[in-house]
């Protein structure tokens, strides 16, 4: 009977945390009705890119006549963009499924994929930590994060890129589960130790070509699976005492599990160019017509060299790109969000567009995080650094694997115009920590009182949950009297 209980209460949980990621994520979505923040490149671009198979370039002003419906005003000449397809193509899906001249169709795509991150998240706590608590924690702190509601709720690509990172890495960690156990067998009982087919690898590999189609920051992980992949793998042949474990680890098992990875990532990576591959109209698709290339390189399809000088175009803005922005952050500041981005404010007088607050209302979207969740969190990340260094717990360094994979590489590039919204990548590793913390210091707290380590977990809990409510207005856009949205900018630095 016990069981079963259990069971009923920890289904519960796991739906209560879905309903309240769908809640938050689909409630009004359609609001505002108009192009917030960079939706005004996504939205177009992913419009065009579906009806052309490439971006097109829209007349200056577009976006009033865009908004008003006139949704098929753009014009024959290609767009330069700067990300790869595949995160329009997922909110082209949502435009022609609501219809492009509808808001909530703009959204719809990018809010269903960050409904399911909330869902994948538990997956993968329950796949590390193996504690249904702990999971539906996990889960219940990512839907209730006001950045990563906006985020879901906003038609830019980092939620969906979040989603693909994560189940990249879920893949990861099925792999790594089988792959150990089947080196640590073979080589105990003296047998060929070498794995030359990894499923959940080439899945892994997949689903971060994926990640990698939406923003080139996906391979910013993808690079840090292979590595850790072949190092860990090596090492653990030569603590198991296997005969030329470098030869076998690093060299031989590194190369057949580079091959899992990275083709897989490739192939799909290439398929999302399909549109632009098989168009005419594309940015530089007829470069290789027009610059005929010499060599080796003539024998190619002209699409590959076009590709090519396309990409190197864009990793050329890349590296270039230092404009000023009132928003910009230095990723040193984003755990604790400093200084978060504004999608999208206005204000309205009584009367005017639903307002019916006598003195005016405020209406805002900022991608503002939870305080106490990305506080605790930071918190937390240090707390974990240590633990490893002393312990070597492999779980722990599987969460720092995720976070240091997608967070250093911004450091080192802090000199370009970069967002603290971009911290949503890597948010789900950053969770992963803290519901490693709140555990460790639950199961000290029971050592000494179980009253006092529930009342702590209850506080945190409500202490979240409390601030969740008290921020959802600015996340979401809800009209607040001007006083009111003041009384929630604690820094002025979140203005």
């Amino acid at each position: 009977m016990r069981l079963a209980q259990k069971s009923i209460l920890e289904v519960t949980g796991f739906v209560s945390v879905m309903v309240i990621a769908a809640l938050t994520r689909l409630w009004n979505l359609g609001y505002p009705a108009k192009l917030v923040f960079d939706e005004t490149y996504y939205v177009k671009d992913a419009l065009t890119l579906s009806l052309e198979g490439h971006e097109k370039s829209w007349p200056d002003g577009a976006d009033v006549a865009f908004q008003s419906g006139d949704v098929f005003g753009y014009l024959g000449q290609a767009a330069f963009v700067v990300h790869p397809p595949l995160g329009k193509w997922i909110i082209a899906t949502g435009i022609w499924i609501a219809g492009p001249d509808q808001s909530t169709g703009w959204r719809l795509s990018t809010a269903l994929l960050g409904i399911a991150t909330v869902g994948l998240l538990m997956l993968v706590a329950l796949k590390l930590f193996r504690s249904v608590p702990v999971a539906i924690l996990a889960g219940f702190l990512m839907a209730i994060d006001g950045l990563a509601i906006t985020l879901s709720r906003t038609a830019l690509l980092d939620s969906s890129l979040t989603f693909f990172l994560l189940l990249g890495f879920w893949f990861f960690l099925f792999d790594q589960q089988g792959s150990r156990v089947k080196i640590t067998r073979a080589i105990e009982r003296s047998r060929n130790s070498i794995l030359w087919f990894r499923p959940w690898l080439i899945l892994s590999g997949m689903a971060l070509g994926a990640a990698s189609s939406i923003k080139w920051s996906g391979l910013y992980l993808l690079a840090g699976i292979g590595v850790y992949v072949v190092i860990s793998e090596s090492l653990l042949r030569k603590n198991l005492g296997e005969l030329n474990w470098f030869r076998k680890g690093f060299l031989l098992q590194g190369v057949f599990s580079f091959l899992s990875l990275v083709p897989a990532a490739l192939a799909i990576y290439l398929l999302t160019w399909i549109g632009w591959i098989f168009s005419k109209g594309g940015y530089a698709r007829n470069w290789a017509i027009e610059n005929p290339p010499t060599g080796l390189v003539s024998l190619l399809p002209e699409w590959m060299p076009s590709l090519w000088h396309y990409h190197e175009v864009i990793y050329r803005f890349h590296i270039n790109l230092t404009t000023e922005h009132a928003y910009q952050a230095h990723p040193l500041g984003w755990l604790v969000g400093f200084r978060p981005t504004a999608f999208f404010y206005e204000s309205y007088p009584a009367g005017a567009n639903g307002c019916e607050i006598a003195n005016g209302c405020s209406s805002a979207i900022t991608a503002l995080g939870n305080p106490f969740i990305w506080i605790c969190s930071s918190a937390a990340l240090l707390y974990i650094i240590y633990r490893y260094a002393r312990h070597r717990e492999r779980v722990l360094g599987l969460v720092l694997l995720g976070t240091a994979s997608l967070y250093l590489p911004w450091i080192v590039l802090s000199e370009r115009t970069v967002f603290q919204f971009y911290v949503v990548s890597f948010q789900p590793w950053l969770i992963l920590g803290l519901v490693v913390a709140v555990q460790q210091l639950r199961r000290k707290l029971l050592a000494k009182s179980k009253a006092m380590a529930n009342f702590a977990t209850a506080g945190f809990v409500s202490l979240v949950f409390g601030s969740f409510l008290f921020f959802l207005p600015v996340n979401t856009g809800m009209f607040l009297p001007f006083e009111l949205w003041q009384w929630r900018m604690w820094l002025p630095s979140w203005i």
